[in-house]
């Protein structure tokens, strides 16, 4: 008996992690064959949906002018800009443009939605949809007018494009290589098969409705506000559309210190809302909701690294105990990589993209030390430092 619980437990376990070798090939083998809906573009005589743009930073500003002079770019005319500096010395932030609000909390928040409500709560009129912008992105010109083509489908979440701002180092070209593997199948093909594509933290926008609907009954500290935000969303049983048109440009990681703070905090991240995966899968088999179902086994599958060194120590294992069981997991890792090749070759990616694939292994060992760190990591920081600016201000003087 006791034998074959362990047996139970073993196959079990095997089959949790080795499924996240072959979901991304699964994924796309349901996105050629599942019949796509088109999202029409909006009645050009309809008025302009109201935003605002809310624009959070956490004891640095330095990166806040160039992410301000791309927003007052756009493409469009209604909106206000709220900058919520927390924490920062906000003496050198003047901007002649009346768009932009700045807001200095009295109090230190430390935390993303404390910042969002604290914007919401001064807004200056009453705004139909919010977009969140991260203190070191870039957006393109015609950012809200992609928004605004799902939001006229019917959506009221919609998660955009984060391209690599930067590909000066090898770890930014990796993060960067990352980041495209993740809006491929977690947002393109996802959102394509019927499900919702996942939050990215910034390059997002909601209704206001929405967004106050699900977390303004929530104080949600530390890193992992948007896996909290798409959990509440999902179980109202929206879709988060995605658009690859929405494109913002997000500063990579290109220190290994800072990749390690930063992985720190996202894996902790996972650790503590994974939960929720089992959770939205079950009232996706009791609602026979699809959407939910599906989502569900996104939010189960741990960070690459994890998995894929998982991956690796079963496959060892069963080489001396059940070597076809070994063969399977070689065909799993084999499948994984033409999946990983398949986001990056149907991608817009860099050639200095694959030149650094081949520091994967060094990238993946500064994670496994984040690993170590993840348990404390948001005591340690609540923001990545950015150095990415600040090298070309030097360079610059």
């Amino acid at each position: 008996m006791f034998n074959t619980i362990i047996n139970s437990f073993w196959i079990a376990f095997q089959i949790l992690i080795g499924y996240n070798l072959a979901l991304p090939i699964v994924l796309f083998v349901l996105h050629t064959v599942i019949p796509k809906r088109k999202i029409s573009k909006k009645d050009n005589n309809k008025p302009e949906a109201d935003y605002a743009i809310i624009v959070t930073a956490y004891e640095q500003t330095h990166t806040l002018p160039p992410v301000i002079d791309s927003l007052l770019k756009l493409q469009y005319s209604n909106f206000l800009i709220y900058i919520v500096a927390d924490k920062c010395d906000v003496s050198n932030l003047k901007f002649a443009d009346e768009r932009v609000i700045v807001l200095r909390p009295p109090e230190t928040l430390a935390s993303n939605t404390r910042s969002h409500f604290y914007a919401i709560n001064n807004f200056k009129r009453a705004h139909d949809r919010l977009t969140i912008i991260d203190s070191d992105n870039l957006v393109e010109p015609d950012y809200l007018l992609q928004l605004n083509v799902c939001f006229d489908a019917g959506f009221v979440a919609v998660q955009g494009e984060r391209k690599a701002k930067n590909m000066d180092t090898t770890y930014a070209c990796i993060d960067a290589a990352r980041d495209i593997y993740y809006h491929f199948y977690d947002g393109k093909i996802l959102f394509e098969v019927g499900s919702s594509a996942t939050l990215a933290g910034s390059g997002m926008a909601f209704t206001v409705k929405l967004y106050r609907e699900c977390l303004e009954h929530l104080d949600v500290t530390g890193a992992g506000f948007d896996k909290v935000l798409q959990k509440e969303i999902i179980t109202r049983k929206h879709r988060i559309a995605f658009t690859d048109k929405a494109i913002v440009y997000d500063e990579k990681t290109s220190q290994s210190d800072q990749l390690v703070k930063q992985r720190a905090r996202w894996i902790n991240t996972w650790f503590k809302y994974f939960v929720f995966g089992f959770q939205i899968i079950w009232m996706g088999i009791s609602r026979f909701n699809w959407n939910q179902f599906l989502f569900g086994f996104i939010l189960l599958r741990p960070p690459l690294f994890i998995f894929l060194i998982l991956s690796l120590i079963l496959m060892g294992i069963n080489v001396f105990i059940c070597p076809f069981v070994a063969l399977l997991w070689l065909i799993g890792f084999a499948l994984f990589v033409v999946g990983f090749f398949m986001a990056l070759l149907l991608s817009p990616t860099d050639k200095r993209i694959y030149q650094a694939l081949s520091g994967i292994p060094k990238f993946i060992f500064f994670q496994v030390l984040s690993l170590l760190k993840a348990r404390n990591a948001n005591k340690h920081s609540v923001a990545t430092q950015h150095f990415h600016d600040k090298k070309i201000d030097e360079i610059k003087e």
